[in-house]
């Protein structure tokens, strides 16, 4: 049994795409997943499989989301190893921050440092990224909210033929905590 955690891309964000956690642990243990468990309302959820791998599993729980809700949400799946590695390969000083001031945003497959090297991040200090394994690192002093480096990060010409969805310094360190066995 591998221990997993499903990211679901921009789900009860403004009212849009409402998918209650109740019912995603319903959908997951139906898929024949055990040890079912979400975390906040944001579309991260944990479960435990003996089959498949990371974009089988993802691609399942797309369709499942789809047939029972009726409208397409991107997921991502990655496993405790992965997780871990994020969380320890850091390149900014995370135990110095507030969870609000980093944040990582996974990407379904690798991206190469010349997808963004049109981004002068001179001109966004003290904001900056950086690249990591099928990863972004964003260090924003003053929160996504307000972050006009996360904004120019997020053009679709930046992240096109990719899946991304971002999680704070906090929610990165819970999942990888959930994922651990034992």
């Amino acid at each position: 049994m591998t221990t997993y955690a499903a990211l679901l891309r921009g789900i009860n964000v403004g009212g849009k795409k409402k998918v209650p956690m109740a019912d995603l642990r319903t959908l997951l243990t139906g898929l024949g997943h055990g040890g079912v468990a979400t975390y906040l309302q944001s579309g991260n959820a944990v479960f435990t499989s003996d089959h498949g791998d990371e974009d089988s599993l993802a691609a399942e729980i797309t369709t499942a989301i789809q047939k029972h809700f009726g409208f397409t949400v991107d997921v991502l799946v990655r496993d405790h190893a992965y997780l871990e590695s994020v969380r320890e390969a850091c390149p900014f000083p995370a135990a110095e921050l507030e969870g609000k001031q980093l944040h990582v945003t996974y990407f379904s497959k690798p991206v190469a440092e010349d997808r963004f090297e049109s981004i002068d991040q001179q001109v966004f200090l003290p904001e900056q990224f950086r690249l990591g394994d099928r990863a972004l690192y964003l260090y924003a002093p003053d929160g996504l909210g307000r972050s006009k480096l996360a904004e120019t990060l997020s053009k679709p010409r930046l992240l096109t033929g990719l899946v991304a969805t971002t999680r704070n310094w906090n929610t990165v360190v819970k999942l990888a905590e959930l994922t651990k066995v034992g």
